[in-house]
């Protein structure tokens, strides 16, 4: 598939040039001949003989971004000077910082901030703890917490290289939510460590989001920390990915007058996210649904479940999906289907595979950077197509749940979070598009929509309550 340039790779490269002549659009012919954008072209400085340009540039990849380089480098009477990365300038430094909230100018703030008078605010908790809410960041707080085990796409990287994944994900919570959220990247690997580490840092927030955490780990992690901690634990690659899937396809299936208890769905990818689709779609009235992983098509009878634990995640998949007893491969699954969703890997599909699909097919090719199908083939015979990247429509992507479901957690003082809540957050996200605004290329809102974190946000409290019984502070 072929990819077009994004500011993912963006640079500036700084140059000078002659003043007279054809330099300035030498530049741009060199770049668009190569299969980049010229996005931006300022002039810095100014001579006689020279100008100095700063010509900021679109490429596919790091190394496109090279290539075009050197093809500036190679103009004739164009010396080239700094080359600057515009994703790593914007990351010099990290992208988060902490600012105090009352100013400090004198000995009266010290004394009412710091010592001697926070101690009165301190025994204030220590006789009531739960004003701990009300007295101090907790009431905002949610810890973002990753071992760097899962990250992106990138797999096993470690906790120092997951960092700036958890530096945008606070810096996400706090624009779209207003939530002060804190990257934890823990050095173990260690399921009961993590476990342990979670539980004791606990106390100093209102809630913890896990991030980019491998299968099968990731739910043993997060189903002890629910028992363990009264806030709620939320792992986003599993429950974010699902309440936007949810939200997208129920507007899907409106715009193909199709029925959610009636349609086959066959989904490909049977890891953290694509449990968590499926114990949601089911829960939201999916009756037919079939799951393929890289050994085919699960069903109880496949050799390597007949004598799984029944507690693991791929049994329960075999237990609760495939009625019909579907075998095969995944290609043998999708004839027929009225629905395709992918977490799985690149070009798992064809054009043809999506042509031998049911009238009015839903395609949700999810992976990333490349998905299961080239979403311009899949447009050729399916009504509706989405994916997880920003240059096509319908994109699927997790901030448009995270920063709301929290917002509606901590205002409502939750201890938990449900399926049912999880299911509200799902149905208020589907319902930010209107039946005027309702079509084929437009099931899902921007994430800059700003009605998307609100609507969340209130679906998600007015659950929680009957659970906390609690109001909004």
């Amino acid at each position: 598939m072929a990819t077009a340039p994004s500011v993912s790779y963006s640079m500036t490269v700084r140059l000078e040039v002659p003043a007279s002549g054809t330099a300035v659009s030498q530049l741009t012919t060199a770049v668009e001949s190569s299969g980049g954008s010229v996005t931006g072209l300022d002039v810095t400085a100014s001579g006689h003989e020279k100008l100095r340009i700063d010509v900021t540039i679109a490429a596919t990849s790091t190394a496109h971004a090279q290539e075009i380089v050197e093809k500036l480098r190679g103009i004739e009477g164009v010396s080239l000077g700094k080359v600057s990365d515009r994703t790593f300038l914007m990351h010099l430094g990290g992208k988060i910082e902490m600012s105090a909230k009352h100013p400090i100018r004198n000995r009266d703030d010290l004394s009412m901030v710091y010592t001697p008078g926070v101690a009165r605010v301190c025994q204030a908790i220590a006789d009531n703890p739960e004003d701990a809410r009300r007295l101090t960041i907790k009431r905002n707080s949610v810890a973002v917490v990753t071992d760097g085990s899962a990250v992106l796409g990138l797999g096993n990287i470690g906790p120092k290289a997951a960092l700036p994944v958890m530096e945008g994900k606070a810096a996400l919570f706090k624009r779209f939510a207003g939530i002060d959220a804190w990257p934890l990247c823990l050095d173990t690997q260690d399921t009961d460590e993590i476990v342990a580490i979670v539980k004791a840092i606990a106390p100093g927030f209102a809630g913890i989001n896990l991030e980019d955490i491998s299968a099968p780990r990731c739910f043993e992690i997060e189903a002890r920390l629910r028992e363990a901690v009264d806030i709620p634990v939320f792992h986003d690659d599993q429950h974010g990915t699902a309440i936007v899937v949810l939200a997208a396809l129920t507007n899907a299936l409106r715009v193909v007058d199709k029925k959610i208890e009636d349609v086959r769905v066959v989904m490909s990818g049977a890891g953290a996210a694509g449990t968590a689709i499926l114990r949601l779609l089911i829960a939201a009235g999916v009756r037919h649904a079939v799951v393929a992983d890289i050994h085919g098509v699960v069903h109880a009878g496949r050799e390597d479940l007949v004598s799984a634990d029944p507690e693991s995640p791929l049994r329960w998949i075999a237990d609760n999906t495939n009625p019909e007893g579907v075998t095969g491969t995944l290609r043998d699954a999708v004839r027929g289907a009225d629905v395709f969703i992918g977490v799985s890997a690149p070009n798992v599909l064809s054009g043809d595979d999506v042509a031998a699909m049911a009238d009015g097919a839903i395609v949700f090719a999810l992976a990333n950077p490349d998905p299961e199908v080239d979403p311009a083939i899949a447009r050729q015979t399916a009504a509706v197509v989405a994916t997880g990247r920003s240059d096509f429509p319908n994109q699927i992507n997790n901030v448009l749940v995270f920063p709301g479901v929290f917002r509606g957690l901590l205002d409502a003082q939750s201890r938990t979070v449900n399926t049912e809540m999880m299911l509200a957050a799902a149905g208020a996200l589907a319902d930010v598009v209107h039946d005027d605004e309702l079509n084929a290329n437009y099931i899902i809102p921007s994430v800059f929509n700003d009605k998307v974190a609100g609507a969340v946000a209130g679906a998600v409290r007015e659950a929680a309550r009957p659970v906390t019984g609690t109001t909004a502070v």
